[in-house]
């Protein structure tokens, strides 16, 4: 597939009859997951969109006005270090800004339904907290479970999906996805954030994740990702305190589990 990073193309670019034959699939492996339901699709989408998307992807010092994303600890750490996010459309490059479309789309949502078990689930336009993410080197993303209520729609977060932007990373780099058990006393998946590789797990208030270690890779690399997430008017699958805020955790010095 050829596509330019700045010009809209005249085709889709999710292939939604594989995407919902996969997703279908791959339901019962979702919910069941450890240690929260999630799931891993490797070259989700294809290549040549994946090209077109980086080719395109701002430099950190590129004039859009990225957010400077920080945070510090209950303990007086830093928990998030180096990230740059950018949420609004309108300055995300075409190709980038035509994929969250895609993945915001009423068709990809009826999918992504049938692989997380979730009914009626809602997009947001706003992009709060999501768009484009990188973080640079020397960065990190501690880990941590995410705000779960919207303030601006009263709406409750249900699904996160990440999808890498990263091509020949190596695993000296670190910043690998780290999924964490409900309690948060040990590592329980680790995941290379390869290009075209999407994470989607279910948004608890216990469904830990991050890349704690900071980022060792080259000056001129940063660690790039489309983050989308998902939303429910109330949910009664089990009760959780609806919370703005991010929940982020002191971590135990534990063994880490096998890259994958």
């Amino acid at each position: 597939m050829s596509l330019l990073a700045g010009a809209y193309p005249e085709h889709e670019l999710l292939d939604y009859g594989r995407i919902r034959r996969q997703f279908m699939e791959g339901h019962d492996a979702y919910v069941e997951a450890d240690p929260f339901p999630h799931s891993v699709f490797d070259n989700f989408i294809d290549s040549g969109v994946t090209d077109a998307v980086l080719d395109g992807f701002p430099s950190p010092k590129a004039d859009i006005n990225w957010r400077q994303l920080m945070a510090t600890g209950s303990d007086g750490e830093k928990v998030q270090f180096n990230k740059q996010g950018m949420p609004h459309l309108f300055k995300i490059p075409a190709i980038a800004r035509q994929l969250i479309w895609e993945f915001n789309s009423s068709t990809f949502i009826r999918c992504l339904e049938k692989l997380t078990g979730i009914e009626n689930l809602i997009p947001d336009p706003s992009l709060r907290g999501g768009g484009l993410h990188q973080i640079l080197p020397g960065g990190l993303l501690g880990v941590h479970a995410d705000f779960t209520h919207h303030v601006d729609y009263d709406l409750q977060r249900r699904v996160n999906l990440l999808l890498y932007l990263n091509k020949d990373w190596q695993d000296e780099y670190e910043g690998h996805l780290e999924l964490w058990s409900r309690d948060a006393s040990s590592c329980v998946k680790r995941l290379r954030p390869l290009a075209g590789r999407c994470v989607i797990f279910n948004t608890d208030a216990d469904s830990f994740h991050g890349h704690p270690r900071a980022l060792q890779c080259p000056e001129d690399m940063s660690r790039k990702s489309i983050a989308i997430y998902y939303y429910t008017l109330g949910r009664n699958d089990k009760e959780v305190e609806p919370t703005s805020q991010t929940d982020w955790q002191v971590l135990p010095e534990v063994e880490l589990p096998p890259l994958q």
